[in-house]
């Protein structure tokens, strides 16, 4: 005979009383006492997260998304540097590093394309450097601004060799 003052008979009451009250409150909530077989489907309700078709007046610039797209670039193994003979000049002239240098960006209502050109270092495999820049500069620009990027096109200009000043550095950081 089972004793109805049992704390743990007590518990699974409470239990059950809870999850009926929560299920007339969300009927369409499932809950781990729901018997779902494989075959069932399964609604959800997504009324409540309605996501905006429209920037709402947000316009971002080529120059913002050229910035993210050139961090982004920088931080990649095997590229030496950026291209681009116009920004070079106006580097040279300001003496400021300029981070969207070699960064061509097109940028529409929802969408972005991009071209970078770079310099490899020598030795560098071209097409995993190529690839990663591709993959750093989607997930960047897509995750910092909320556009979808369409294209990142990427051209190597030019490999850097390696000089007596590069090996002598590369040298010092091996003895380290």
């Amino acid at each position: 005979m089972e004793n109805e003052d049992n704390p743990e008979t007590q518990e699974e009451k409470n239990t059950q009383n809870i999850d009926e009250l929560e299920k007339e409150n969300n009927p369409n909530e499932i809950t781990e006492n729901d018997d779902i077989k494989p075959t069932d489907v399964v609604e959800f309700d997504n009324s409540e997260e309605e996501i905006p078709e429209e920037n709402l007046g947000i316009k971002i610039s080529n120059d913002a998304v050229a910035t993210y797209a050139g961090i982004a670039v920088s931080e990649v193994k095997g590229v030496y540097g950026k291209g681009g003979t116009f920004s070079g000049i106006t580097e040279a002239l300001s003496g400021k590093k300029n981070i969207t240098k070699g960064i061509k960006v097109e940028v529409d209502e929802k969408t972005a394309k991009i071209d970078v050109n770079i310099v490899v270092i020598y030795g560098a495999r071209i097409p995993d450097v190529a690839f990663e820049i591709q993959s750093r500069v989607k997930k960047t620009v897509e995750n910092m601004t909320g556009l979808m990027v369409s294209e990142v096109n990427v051209n190597v200009l030019g490999v850097h060799p390696i000089d007596k000043e590069d090996e002598a550095e590369n040298n010092v950081e091996e003895d380290i």
